[in-house]
């Protein structure tokens, strides 16, 4: 059985195309890069596609890692391009939502956040058009800036400040509708 002392180690031999190295790192790394995947897709066998699709990348390029960062960061990156890509294939990302409907938000509905779980909040972000799931994931989560997502998207930087704002509009009447006033 193959066990890397360190992840130096474990890069050093999947770049050497070591078979056991790069089993250890599939088996250490991909339930945290399906989540990542999940986040984009929301749909469990799409997502485990393109997990298996982002750790071949990752083995085709490991070589190209240049061990400044950290290298889980790098690999999660790898994950969030290979997602987006499927959803710009897709036209995933084109899909509107009609907000006509959506109200002002009124500024104590924030609080309502500090009342859920993690897990109904990722639900909720789920429930998101796939567009505005995307814009949010890769702001709110990933910590990229609206200029780096609208290179990524291929959209202007302010169509991805006002997805991210509709989004998050969004999120809190779905929380409001959910848990309402009376939770706040």
């Amino acid at each position: 059985m193959y066990i890397a002392r360190e992840e130096s180690q474990l890069i050093e031999d999947c770049q050497k195309r070591i078979a056991a190295a790069q089993r250890q790192l599939y088996e250490q790394y991909s339930r945290k890069m399906m989540g990542v995947c999940m986040r984009y897709v929301n749909n469990y066998e799409t997502a485990r596609d393109l997990m298996h699709d982002g750790f071949i990348k990752i083995f085709l390029n490991i070589s190209s890692f240049a061990h400044e960062g950290s290298f889980e960061g790098w690999m999660r990156r790898i994950f969030v391009t290979t997602s987006l890509e499927f959803l710009r294939k897709n036209d995933v990302l084109r899909e509107s939502y009609d907000l006509a409907t959506s109200y002002e938000v009124q500024e104590n509905d924030e609080t309502i956040i500090e009342r859920i779980s993690t897990d109904e909040l990722r639900e909720i972000i789920a429930g998101l058009p796939a567009g505005f799931r995307s814009v949010f994931n890769l702001y709110a989560i990933e910590g990229y800036s609206h200029k780096e997502i609208g290179e990524m998207l291929g959209i202007a930087e302010s169509t991805s400040r006002s997805q991210f704002a509709r989004a998050r509009a969004l999120l809190q009447q779905k929380m409001v509708e959910i848990y309402g006033y009376s939770q706040v």
